[in-house]
């Protein structure tokens, strides 16, 4: 039991891989390979042999180094246009008028309902949107299977907020991979993966 293989939520895992310099050699770009495994139901996996993966799929991509390089650069600039903005929501919302806060703090609010700081929707300025289309395209470009048309994406295919910015910088950390769980980030990196 305790080396049962379990995922309690839906989850993504991305690794990264970057072969030895003599097997690229042939190509004349550097290219990393993407792997990743990702369930769609919650899983507990106690014994392989009777382990049936309805539910979990993984696969591989490789991708060029050079635009995965250019992709997290573009990905943390855009992280820190999304920390602007929050930082602007903040200092506009501690200007609440007290007559407002006094009214608030008759509500009584678990604090295990309440959003963290990082999961709050941001409401992104006309720039940053340009910015985060932009990026969300060159995403949808690299881990598509179909080749993408050259269109630009028309709306933003996920609930943007700094958990998610960071969670899709991360994804792009080629030292390190990442993990993301069940969300609108999520189904939409499930869905460039089929």
């Amino acid at each position: 039991e305790s080396r049962a293989a379990s995922a309690s939520y839906r989850e993504i895992n991305i690794q990264w891989y970057i072969p030895s310099v003599a097997k690229l050699s042939n190509h004349t770009e550097t290219e990393v390979l993407l792997l990743y495994a990702y369930n769609t139901n919650p899983i507990k996996m106690s014994d392989i042999t009777v382990f049936s993966p309805t539910t979990v799929f993984s696969g591989h991509l490789w991708i060029p180094l050079a635009r995965i390089i250019s992709l997290r650069k573009k990905l943390s600039y855009l992280k820190e246009q999304v920390e602007i903005l929050m930082q602007g929501s903040k200092s506009f919302s501690t200007s609440v008028p007290t007559s407002f806060i006094e009214q608030s703090k008759t509500l009584k609010i678990s604090p295990s309902n309440k959003p963290k700081m990082s999961d709050v929707k941001v409401h992104l300025d006309e720039k940053t949107e340009e910015i985060a289309k932009r990026c969300f395209f060159e995403v949808k470009a690299l881990l598509s299977v179909v080749p993408v048309l050259s269109s630009p994406l028309t709306e933003i295919p996920f609930d943007v907020t700094l958990q998610s910015i960071t969670n899709l910088e991360d994804m792009f950390d080629l030292a390190n991979g990442c993990k993301i769980t069940e969300g609108s980030l999520f189904n939409w990196i499930i869905s460039l993966l089929n």
